[in-house]
Protein backbone atom coordinates (compact mmCIF):
# COMPACT_ATOMS: atom_id res chain seq x y z
CA UNK A 1 0.00 0.00 0.00
CA UNK A 2 1.47 3.53 -1.05
CA UNK A 3 1.16 6.65 0.83
CA UNK A 4 -0.61 9.45 -0.92
CA UNK A 5 1.27 12.21 -2.53
CA UNK A 6 -0.76 14.96 -0.55
CA UNK A 7 0.22 13.86 2.90
CA UNK A 8 2.83 15.16 4.71
CA UNK A 9 6.14 14.33 4.03
CA UNK A 10 8.41 13.21 6.45
CA UNK A 11 11.82 11.25 6.11
CA UNK A 12 9.69 8.44 6.70
CA UNK A 13 7.85 8.61 3.47
CA UNK A 14 9.13 7.12 0.01
CA UNK A 15 11.58 8.55 -1.62
CA UNK A 16 10.06 8.11 -4.92
CA UNK A 17 6.07 7.67 -5.14
CA UNK A 18 4.50 6.37 -7.97
CA UNK A 19 0.61 6.27 -7.85
CA UNK A 20 -1.97 5.10 -10.52
CA UNK A 21 0.93 5.58 -13.05
CA UNK A 22 -0.28 4.93 -16.83
CA UNK A 23 2.10 5.53 -20.18
CA UNK A 24 0.69 5.33 -23.64
CA UNK A 25 2.73 5.45 -26.62
CA UNK A 26 -0.27 6.25 -29.30
CA UNK A 27 -2.47 3.42 -29.22
CA UNK A 28 0.42 1.19 -27.68
CA UNK A 29 -0.16 1.27 -23.72
CA UNK A 30 2.98 0.30 -22.18
CA UNK A 31 2.13 1.11 -18.03
CA UNK A 32 -1.06 0.65 -16.31
CA UNK A 33 -1.59 1.76 -12.85
CA UNK A 34 1.30 1.03 -11.64
CA UNK A 35 1.78 2.71 -7.47
CA UNK A 36 5.41 1.51 -6.08
CA UNK A 37 6.72 3.85 -3.51
CA UNK A 38 10.72 3.16 -2.71
CA UNK A 39 11.39 3.82 0.51
CA UNK A 40 15.29 5.70 1.33
CA UNK A 41 18.44 3.65 1.03
CA UNK A 42 16.33 0.51 -0.32
CA UNK A 43 17.76 -1.42 -3.56
CA UNK A 44 14.79 -1.86 -5.41
CA UNK A 45 14.77 -4.57 -7.96
CA UNK A 46 12.47 -4.18 -11.59
CA UNK A 47 12.50 -7.32 -13.15
CA UNK A 48 9.97 -8.79 -16.23
CA UNK A 49 10.51 -10.13 -19.58
CA UNK A 50 11.87 -7.50 -22.74
CA UNK A 51 8.78 -5.08 -23.46
CA UNK A 52 6.92 -4.99 -20.12
CA UNK A 53 7.93 -1.44 -19.71
CA UNK A 54 11.02 -1.79 -17.21
CA UNK A 55 12.89 0.84 -18.90
CA UNK A 56 9.97 3.48 -19.40
CA UNK A 57 8.79 3.06 -16.26
CA UNK A 58 12.74 4.19 -15.18
CA UNK A 59 12.44 7.09 -17.18
CA UNK A 60 9.39 8.33 -15.71
CA UNK A 61 10.91 8.27 -12.31
CA UNK A 62 13.29 10.82 -13.49
CA UNK A 63 11.19 13.09 -15.50
CA UNK A 64 12.59 12.41 -19.03
CA UNK A 65 8.83 10.72 -19.73
CA UNK A 66 6.02 12.79 -18.24
CA UNK A 67 3.25 9.80 -17.55
CA UNK A 68 0.09 9.88 -19.67
CA UNK A 69 -2.32 9.13 -16.49
CA UNK A 70 -1.22 9.38 -12.63
CA UNK A 71 1.70 10.96 -11.02
CA UNK A 72 5.72 10.40 -10.07
CA UNK A 73 7.11 12.50 -6.65
CA UNK A 74 10.54 12.50 -5.92
CA UNK A 75 11.30 13.77 -2.65
CA UNK A 76 7.85 14.55 -1.98
CA UNK A 77 7.44 16.70 -4.82
CA UNK A 78 5.25 15.85 -8.18
CA UNK A 79 7.65 16.27 -11.10
CA UNK A 80 4.77 17.38 -13.03
CA UNK A 81 4.58 20.48 -11.84
CA UNK A 82 8.01 21.49 -12.02
CA UNK A 83 9.36 23.76 -14.65
CA UNK A 84 12.85 22.55 -16.98
CA UNK A 85 14.41 24.56 -14.36
CA UNK A 86 12.86 22.83 -11.21
CA UNK A 87 12.99 19.26 -13.26
CA UNK A 88 16.91 19.92 -13.69
CA UNK A 89 17.45 20.40 -9.83
CA UNK A 90 15.60 17.28 -9.28
CA UNK A 91 17.90 15.34 -11.90
CA UNK A 92 20.69 16.41 -10.08
CA UNK A 93 20.45 14.46 -7.28
CA UNK A 94 20.30 11.38 -9.27
CA UNK A 95 22.63 9.39 -10.87
CA UNK A 96 22.30 7.10 -14.05
CA UNK A 97 23.72 4.12 -15.70
CA UNK A 98 22.51 3.35 -18.93
CA UNK A 99 22.17 0.34 -20.59
CA UNK A 100 25.48 0.79 -23.10
CA UNK A 101 27.17 3.21 -20.19
CA UNK A 102 26.28 6.32 -22.65
CA UNK A 103 29.74 7.49 -22.62
CA UNK A 104 30.68 10.75 -24.82
CA UNK A 105 32.47 9.13 -27.56
CA UNK A 106 34.92 12.50 -28.53
CA UNK A 107 35.74 12.63 -24.79
CA UNK A 108 37.84 10.67 -22.35
CA UNK A 109 37.15 8.60 -19.56
CA UNK A 110 38.29 11.50 -17.12
CA UNK A 111 36.14 14.52 -19.36
CA UNK A 112 33.00 11.85 -19.19
CA UNK A 113 33.68 11.52 -15.08
CA UNK A 114 33.86 15.19 -14.96
CA UNK A 115 31.05 16.39 -17.28
CA UNK A 116 28.07 16.83 -14.45
CA UNK A 117 30.58 18.41 -11.95
CA UNK A 118 31.94 21.21 -14.64
CA UNK A 119 28.00 21.86 -15.73
CA UNK A 120 26.28 21.87 -12.33
CA UNK A 121 28.83 22.78 -9.73
CA UNK A 122 30.95 25.51 -9.27
CA UNK A 123 34.40 23.24 -8.17
CA UNK A 124 37.82 23.67 -9.31
CA UNK A 125 39.60 21.78 -11.71
CA UNK A 126 41.79 20.17 -8.57
CA UNK A 127 38.85 19.06 -6.85
CA UNK A 128 37.46 17.82 -10.25
CA UNK A 129 40.47 16.02 -10.61
CA UNK A 130 40.52 14.26 -7.37
CA UNK A 131 36.72 13.09 -7.59
CA UNK A 132 37.96 11.63 -10.65
CA UNK A 133 40.16 9.74 -9.46
CA UNK A 134 38.46 8.66 -5.94
CA UNK A 135 35.66 7.64 -7.96
CA UNK A 136 37.81 5.76 -10.83
CA UNK A 137 39.06 4.29 -7.92
CA UNK A 138 36.22 3.51 -6.40
CA UNK A 139 34.99 1.60 -9.32
CA UNK A 140 38.19 -0.79 -9.99
CA UNK A 141 40.00 1.21 -12.47
CA UNK A 142 43.29 2.74 -12.08
CA UNK A 143 44.56 6.19 -13.59
CA UNK A 144 45.86 4.71 -16.30
CA UNK A 145 42.98 5.04 -18.31
CA UNK A 146 41.79 8.87 -17.51
CA UNK A 147 42.99 9.50 -21.26
CA UNK A 148 41.57 6.77 -22.93
CA UNK A 149 38.46 7.38 -25.21
CA UNK A 150 35.52 4.69 -24.42
CA UNK A 151 36.39 3.13 -27.76
CA UNK A 152 39.16 1.83 -26.16
CA UNK A 153 37.85 0.12 -23.39
CA UNK A 154 36.16 -3.00 -22.86
CA UNK A 155 32.70 -3.33 -22.27
CA UNK A 156 32.93 -3.89 -18.74
CA UNK A 157 35.43 -1.19 -18.53
CA UNK A 158 32.90 1.53 -19.92
CA UNK A 159 30.24 0.08 -17.59
CA UNK A 160 32.50 0.95 -14.73
CA UNK A 161 33.30 4.44 -16.10
CA UNK A 162 29.54 5.19 -16.20
CA UNK A 163 28.85 4.41 -12.82
CA UNK A 164 31.92 6.50 -11.59
CA UNK A 165 30.49 9.22 -14.25
CA UNK A 166 26.74 9.00 -11.99
CA UNK A 167 28.83 8.40 -8.24
CA UNK A 168 30.48 12.04 -8.96
CA UNK A 169 27.65 14.16 -7.68
CA UNK A 170 27.05 12.13 -4.67
CA UNK A 171 23.49 11.45 -5.87
CA UNK A 172 20.79 10.58 -3.39
CA UNK A 173 19.49 7.77 -5.89
CA UNK A 174 20.88 5.83 -8.57
CA UNK A 175 18.98 4.55 -11.17
CA UNK A 176 20.51 1.60 -13.26
CA UNK A 177 19.31 0.21 -16.55
CA UNK A 178 20.13 -3.45 -17.41
CA UNK A 179 23.69 -2.91 -15.48
CA UNK A 180 24.72 -6.44 -17.03
CA UNK A 181 23.68 -6.58 -20.83
CA UNK A 182 26.13 -7.43 -22.63
CA UNK A 183 28.50 -8.50 -19.97
CA UNK A 184 30.06 -12.30 -19.56
CA UNK A 185 29.11 -13.71 -16.54
CA UNK A 186 32.07 -12.68 -14.38
CA UNK A 187 32.26 -9.10 -15.67
CA UNK A 188 28.45 -9.17 -14.66
CA UNK A 189 28.69 -10.23 -11.22
CA UNK A 190 31.88 -7.53 -11.18
CA UNK A 191 28.85 -5.14 -11.78
CA UNK A 192 26.55 -6.80 -8.92
CA UNK A 193 29.49 -6.79 -6.35
CA UNK A 194 29.77 -2.84 -7.55
CA UNK A 195 26.31 -1.99 -6.80
CA UNK A 196 26.16 -3.77 -3.44
CA UNK A 197 29.24 -1.99 -2.29
CA UNK A 198 28.17 1.09 -3.56
CA UNK A 199 25.36 1.29 -1.89
CA UNK A 200 27.45 0.22 1.60
CA UNK A 201 29.66 3.12 1.35
CA UNK A 202 26.95 5.46 0.48
CA UNK A 203 23.56 6.36 1.66
CA UNK A 204 22.29 5.73 -1.35
CA UNK A 205 18.71 4.52 -2.93
CA UNK A 206 18.88 1.89 -5.81
CA UNK A 207 16.22 1.04 -8.93
CA UNK A 208 18.28 -1.48 -10.79
CA UNK A 209 15.87 -3.03 -13.56
CA UNK A 210 17.24 -6.09 -15.05
CA UNK A 211 15.96 -9.27 -16.71
CA UNK A 212 18.86 -10.81 -15.28
CA UNK A 213 17.94 -12.69 -11.85
CA UNK A 214 21.56 -12.98 -10.53
CA UNK A 215 21.50 -9.20 -10.50
CA UNK A 216 18.33 -9.00 -8.47
CA UNK A 217 19.13 -11.54 -6.05
CA UNK A 218 22.67 -10.34 -5.67
CA UNK A 219 21.85 -6.83 -4.93
CA UNK A 220 18.15 -5.98 -4.09
CA UNK A 221 16.18 -5.65 -0.95
CA UNK A 222 13.25 -5.72 -2.92
CA UNK A 223 11.83 -6.79 -5.88
CA UNK A 224 9.02 -6.29 -8.11
CA UNK A 225 8.27 -8.25 -11.52
CA UNK A 226 5.96 -6.42 -14.38
CA UNK A 227 4.38 -8.24 -17.00
CA UNK A 228 3.19 -7.32 -20.75
CA UNK A 229 -0.07 -5.79 -21.24
CA UNK A 230 -0.98 -7.49 -24.06
CA UNK A 231 -0.76 -10.69 -22.57
CA UNK A 232 -3.08 -9.53 -19.70
CA UNK A 233 -6.78 -9.14 -19.36
CA UNK A 234 -8.16 -5.76 -18.53
CA UNK A 235 -8.93 -7.03 -14.48
CA UNK A 236 -5.10 -8.10 -13.67
CA UNK A 237 -3.04 -5.81 -11.92
CA UNK A 238 0.21 -5.35 -14.05
CA UNK A 239 2.85 -5.87 -11.53
CA UNK A 240 2.60 -10.02 -10.87
CA UNK A 241 5.10 -9.90 -7.82
CA UNK A 242 6.24 -7.46 -4.87
CA UNK A 243 8.08 -8.82 -2.65
CA UNK A 244 11.53 -9.83 -0.85
CA UNK A 245 14.32 -11.77 -3.18
CA UNK A 246 13.87 -14.62 -0.42
CA UNK A 247 10.48 -14.82 -1.31
CA UNK A 248 10.23 -14.93 -4.85
CA UNK A 249 10.42 -18.87 -5.42
CA UNK A 250 7.36 -19.20 -3.53
CA UNK A 251 4.91 -16.86 -5.41
CA UNK A 252 1.62 -17.94 -6.00
CA UNK A 253 1.72 -16.74 -9.65
CA UNK A 254 2.90 -19.41 -11.95
CA UNK A 255 4.23 -16.68 -14.44
CA UNK A 256 6.29 -14.94 -12.06
CA UNK A 257 7.73 -18.68 -10.89
CA UNK A 258 8.44 -19.66 -14.65
CA UNK A 259 10.09 -16.00 -15.17
CA UNK A 260 12.21 -16.28 -12.17
CA UNK A 261 13.82 -20.18 -12.98
CA UNK A 262 13.76 -19.29 -17.42
CA UNK A 263 10.89 -21.55 -17.93
CA UNK A 264 9.51 -21.24 -21.34
CA UNK A 265 6.64 -23.45 -21.21
CA UNK A 266 3.82 -21.81 -20.86
CA UNK A 267 4.93 -19.00 -23.21
CA UNK A 268 5.90 -21.28 -26.04
CA UNK A 269 2.42 -22.53 -25.51
CA UNK A 270 0.89 -18.98 -26.04
CA UNK A 271 2.76 -18.53 -28.92
CA UNK A 272 1.61 -21.83 -30.68
CA UNK A 273 -2.09 -20.23 -29.86
CA UNK A 274 -1.19 -16.97 -31.62
CA UNK A 275 0.21 -18.70 -34.76
CA UNK A 276 -3.17 -20.80 -34.95
CA UNK A 277 -0.46 -24.09 -34.39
Amino acid sequence: MVTSATNTIGNDAPLVLLEGLGMDFGRQRVLRDISIGVDRGQTLAIIGESGCGKTVLLKTIIGLLPPTRGSVCFDGKNLAGLNERGLTQQRIRFGFLFQQAALFDSMTVAQNIAFPLRQHTAKSELEIGNIVTERLAEVGLSEDIVRKKPAELSGGMRKRVGLARALAMEPEIILYDEPTTGLDPIMGDVINELIVSTRRKHPVTSVVVTHDMRTARKVADRIVMLYPLERLRDDEPQILYDGSPEQIDNARDDRVRQFVHGEAGQRIMEMRKSNGS
